[in-house]
């Protein structure tokens, strides 16, 4: 897929969309109809519709809009949504867009003019039709209602209303179920990195458990669990790009450096080594997971707040950098005045929590340019298909030992104690460990918001002060930490749940089409 990934740039003057809303494009006839010819024109616009279907930017984003992390810069357009702040006119980043649909749909429009194999035929049309219902997926969970557009409009027929946010969830599942049949398992070669069987069923799985349809996701994940996916055996190995494609990634978007390169990564480092600390996970986070006895920090005897981040679970330093821990051959400090490195002092580079993402970064080495690399950005893995099993057990209260086998499997890999099962037993308590398993495990990956939604949490996590480490000083030789009892104050946040479950919809897509109304409270 990496190696195909140049031709895009060829196709997009054939899918490009203009700024009216739901309207087709007024496309170069000619051009569109000369085009649609061989198995070769089909294959290169397949791959134009891959372009910007997902990026890294949302996958590592994403976590800014809930209770994971604080975006530094309010320019970046994550920031205003976690606030609770938003507006039609000031909302942040839009996914209201409808040029990749008009894409989608165009393919779909002329996939049968072309001479070529019928399998293949059938094979590139289930790719597309997968992108569709990931665009739509998106949508329908961040606003709800939105319109449900499968064919391409001409300009007396682009003013549409809202589809119900139930009928769309449908629709998106019906797509799945069917193109699921159509996809390989997996692919080899140049075609890596192309959807597959197990991604329709993952993004299947991801839309049942949002809408709460446990029964049905769970026989979804049992799917995927028969596919082959593993767990990759090093937690942080996976997050490394000598191990892209791996036998945990079902989905990810494709980079390659030098062409179509991943510059995502360097808004991650301290400004000391030219990053830009956007992204700052959150004294919340790092609160989450349990100490190394497999206990939560308010419950475990080994927990010293003095020393919060030793005897924890190693997910906590794979993940996340905190102050006092090696990074780049030195001591990492965004608390002490006196930091050599100046990270303390950095005005548009100092984490405004004290906490930075690891993920991904852990060792620049593997880099030529932090801001040009090939690295993929995994998007659904197996791990979060054995955690979607689980809650839709531990919710239909089926909690059986399959429920503690899947669990055990992730917190073993991590380097955690098995569940201590006299603890963890009825509906409740299975309930908190599963979330919180889910949070650290999925930490910094893009999909803590949309958890918050379906678990109606919002008006508990959201709401209030945001803060991040507490204050004191580092040793520059050994790490150590000589710490105050002031944590570092981010922001004060506010949650409606009669209106911040949902985005706004931005005001210029209401302007472009008076028949989609704002959602309320806005």
């Amino acid at each position: 897929m990496k190696k195909i990934i140049s031709s895009v740039i060829c196709l997009l003057a054939l899918f490009a969309c203009d700024n009216n809303f739901l309207e087709r494009n007024p496309l170069d006839q000619p051009s569109n109809e000369g085009f649609w010819n061989t198995e070769k024109d089909a294959m290169a616009a397949a791959v134009g519709c891959y372009e910007g279907w997902m990026s890294m930017d949302d996958i590592l984003y994403f976590d800014c809009l809930s209770d994971n992390a604080y975006n530094a810069f309010t320019w970046e357009g994550f920031q205003v949504q976690a606030t609770g702040l938003a507006t039609p006119s000031d909302y942040g980043v839009s996914y209201m867009g409808y040029d990749k649909i008009v894409r989608y749909n165009n393919f779909l429009e002329n996939i049968g003019r072309p001479q070529m194999k019928e399998e293949l035929r059938a094979r590139l049309t289930a790719e597309v039709r997968f992108l569709r219902a990931w665009d739509y997926f998106r949508k329908v969970t961040l606003y709800g209602d939105v319109p449900l557009v499968t064919d391409v409009l001409d300009i007396d027929n682009s003013n549409l209303p809202r589809n119900p946010k139930d009928e769309v969830i449908g629709f998106i599942i019906k797509e799945l179920s069917e193109i699921a049949q159509e996809l390989p398992t997996s692919y080899t070669g140049s075609d890596v990195g192309r959807i597959t069987k197990g991604a329709a069923l993952a993004l299947k799985a991801r839309m049942e458990i949002f809408d709460h349809q446990y029964e049905a996701c769970k026989k979804t994940c049992e799917e995927v669990m028969q596919i082959g996916y593993d767990l990759f055996p090093d937690y942080k190995g996976l997050f490394k790009i000598a191990n892209e494609n791996n036998q945990e990634v079902i989905l990810d978007v494709q980079y390659i450096e030098n062409l179509a390169g991943n510059w995502v990564l360097g808004v991650l480092p301290p400004r000391s080594i030219d990053g830009w600390c956007s992204i700052n996970p959150t004294q919340s986070l790092v609160d989450a997971y349990e100490c190394i006895d497999g206990k939560p920090i308010d419950e475990s005897s080994i927990y010293d707040p003095k020393e919060p981040y030793q005897h924890r679970d190693p997910r906590l330093n794979i993940s996340i950098l905190s102050p006092g821990e090696k990074y780049e051959d030195f001591i990492y400090d965004p608390i002490s005045p006196s930091d050599p490195h100046g990270d303390y002092y950095q005005p548009f580079g100092r984490s405004k929590t004290g906490y930075l993402v690891r993920k991904y970064v852990d060792d620049l080495s593997d880099y030529a340019d932090m801001w040009d690399t090939g690295m993929n950005g995994i998007v659904i893995r197996y791990a979060e298909i054995l955690l979607m099993y689980a809650e839709s057990k531990i919710e239909s209260n089926q909690i059986d030992d399959s429920v503690y086998q899947v669990l055990n499997q992730i917190r073993k890999r991590a380097g955690m104690p098995e569940i201590n099962r006299s603890i963890y037993s009825g509906q409740t308590k299975m309930r908190e460990l599963l979330r919180r398993e889910r949070r650290v495990e999925l930490a910094l990956e893009g999909v803590r918001w949309f958890d918050i939604c379906r678990w109606r949490i919002g008006e508990k996590v959201m709401p209030g002060d945001v803060y991040g480490c507490k204050l004191g000083t580092v040793d520059q030789e050994t790490g150590a930490l000589s710490l105050t009892n002031e944590s570092i104050f981010v922001e004060t946040r506010i949650f409606n749940p009669d209106k911040n479950y949902l985005y706004p919809i931005p005001q210029d897509v209401i302007d472009a089409t008076p028949a989609i109304k704002q959602n309320p409270n806005y």
